[in-house]
């Protein structure tokens, strides 16, 4: 049997009262599945099962104690698995009779190596699509385009650029930190194309699913398991097998399910809700959050093991009034991208609409910035005539941003205190950002504090 090119994460339980068929199957499968487990009897398998998770059952009809179909059909349909039946004694009826048990497939002794393979291929292939399929359904919702991508020329982009090209194709976690509207997502989705992992990319905001109802999203549930839980149903960890989960928000996930999901961190297996079977996963994880987790962590709000488990690295994202010079080619982007989805004339932009653009402040970033040029396409104004009218900044702004009568040491004050608030408080983070020493910063602020002492 040839060896997928791909690493195994799946299961297989197989069940055999033939000491040599089980060994001679174990082995030839041994190579295409995480976990190879043989039962003699389907009283030895369904202790297994009540232990371990399999994705796939390879059962001999008959068995001493039982026929498997009969095994098989009394499981009921929340707690079956994809099953290829194996039989000597085959007709068209027990064919027939396993079929509409739900088996996937049916192969009569002796087979050739080659019809197993291409059995167990047909049972994976069918899960696999199963998994795309649910992922599929999920991004079809969202108003993420698949064009979109981290755009500017900029020096901070640049960076970060760099930094997501250089551990994309590593496993290791990363903590994307950054204000609400800079780019999170995107550079998430960078970070699992770049990776060459063959599973889908999983996307989950924690804060917009209730923390009574994450631990079923993202673990899955079986029947029963609480009210409302009429099957069974995967979890997000199934779905990202292979591939990415992103988890958005992360400061906001509650600290029960923050311990949940450390557990599952370290030992690389989940266990859905109401179940005791727990089955492995291959899932790259990786975090976003605009707060400063090291500040929750001392309020109680994080676990701080959690915290260094996912911060492996923490890639920083400028907000957008950081790298202005980055606004000409997002605003072209996103008019192109815009009338073509809205089916409208794109915007005429002329130089002063641009040089408009680039002088506000943008607080909301590259989300408000979008969100801007779409309503310009909609009502079929200017940037600049609906800068004029709508967005013009609370305080008298002057044409850097500080009202005109401010001393160029307060200007500098306000800038830097604004952007270390922005990085949640993180010197370093903020530093880099204002492309100076940690030390330097410390001793500007050490020397602000001692004024108003």
């Amino acid at each position: 049997m040839t060896a997928s090119t791909e690493l195994p994460t799946a299961s297989v339980l197989i069940v055999d009262d033939e000491p040599g068929m089980r060994s001679y199957l174990a082995k030839a499968l041994a190579s295409r599945f995480a976990l190879v487990e043989v039962a003699d009897s389907l009283s030895a398998a369904e202790a297994l099962r009540q232990r371990l998770h399999f994705d796939l059952l390879l059962v001999d009809i008959r068995l001493p104690d039982r026929s498997g179909i009969e095994w098989h059909e009394a499981l009921g349909p929340e707690r079956r698995s994809d099953i290829i039946f194996m039989t000597a004694y085959a007709d068209l009826d027990m064919a027939v009779k396993a079929l509409r048990a739900g088996a996937s497939d049916f192969i009569i002794k002796p087979f050739r190596l080659e019809q197993l393979q291409s059995a167990v291929d047909r049972c994976l292939a069918q899960r696999r699509l199963a998994r795309e399929n649910f992922v599929l359904k999920r991004e079809t919702q969202r108003l993420h385009r698949p064009d979109e991508s981290m755009i500017g020329d900029s020096h901070a982009m640049a960076q970060v650029r760099t930094i997501t090209e250089r551990v994309a194709p590593t496993p290791s976690a990363v903590l994307i930190h950054g204000e609400s509207g800079t780019g999170k997502e995107l550079v998430a989705r960078d970070l699992h194309r770049l990776s060459g992992r063959f599973g889908a990319f999983v996307p989950l905001n924690c804060g917009a699913i209730a923390g009574d109802l994450l631990e079923s999203e993202l673990f899955g549930h079986v029947k029963g398991a609480f009210t409302g839980a009429v099957k069974t149903r995967e979890g997000l960890f199934t779905y990202a097998d292979g591939g990415t989960l992103f988890l958005d928000e992360i400061a906001e996930m509650p600290l029960a399910m923050q311990a949940k999901l450390l557990r599952v961190l370290e030992s690389k297996r989940i266990r859905p809700v109401g179940s005791e079977q727990e089955q492995p996963v291959d899932v790259r994880i990786l975090a976003a959050t605009h707060r400063n987790l090291q500040h929750e962590v001392s309020e109680g709000r994080f676990r701080e093991d959690l915290y260094f488990r996912l911060n492996v690295l923490t890639l920083t994202l400028p907000a957008l009034r950081e790298h202005p010079e980055d606004i000409p080619a997002l605003a072209h982007h996103f008019s192109r991208q815009l009338s073509r989805d809205l089916g409208l004339a794109a915007l005429p932009w002329q130089h002063a609409d641009l040089e408009r653009l680039t002088h506000y402040p943008w607080p909301g970033n590259i989300r408000e910035l979008k969100n801007f040029i779409e309503r310009c396409i909609l009502l079929g104004q200017l940037p600049s005539d609906m800068l004029d009218e709508t967005t013009t900044a609370p305080s008298a702004v002057a044409t850097h941003g500080y009202p005109s009568d401010w001393s160029l040491e307060a200007v500098e004050r306000a800038h830097i205190l604004g952007v270390l608030e922005s990085h949640g408080h993180n010197k370093s983070s903020a530093a880099r950002a204002l492309g100076v020493s940690r030390k330097t910063l410390d001793r500007k602020l050490n020397a602000w504090q001692d004024l108003n002492a």
